[in-house]
């Protein structure tokens, strides 16, 4: 979080919609789930991050909070794993439509 505002990315999800979500993904084969956080938000959003603390888990689920270290935001298009996105950016906490039924349970356990 900066300035009032959280890191997402937009993009396709499976049930169809288009949606803003967290930056994240799977664990790969001999991955930790740490180690996950840190690939994907690179991935998707150009950022190099470390892991701060836990802040949920669910099922197969991670949700970390992560300081950014270096990068700059950068969506890179060319990557299969990304062909599901559309844009990463800063969102405003004000702009309460961008969060859903899954994003807005996460922004408020980070606010507890």
């Amino acid at each position: 979080m900066k300035k009032n505002k959280v890191l997402m990315v937009k993009q396709y999800v499976q049930r169809g919609d288009i949606v803003w979500n967290y930056p994240g993904g799977g664990i790969e084969e001999n991955e930790t789930p740490e180690q996950a956080c840190m690939r994907e938000v690179k991935e998707e959003t150009g950022y190099e991050v470390k892991v701060i603390r836990l802040l949920d888990k669910s099922e197969d689920k991670y949700t970390f909070i992560a300081e950014i270290v270096g990068g700059t935001l950068f969506l890179d298009l060319k990557l299969e794993s990304n062909e599901d996105m559309l844009e990463a950016g800063w969102i405003s906490l004000e702009e309460r439509e961008k969060f859903d039924d899954f994003t807005a349970p996460i922004l408020a356990l980070y606010n507890q």
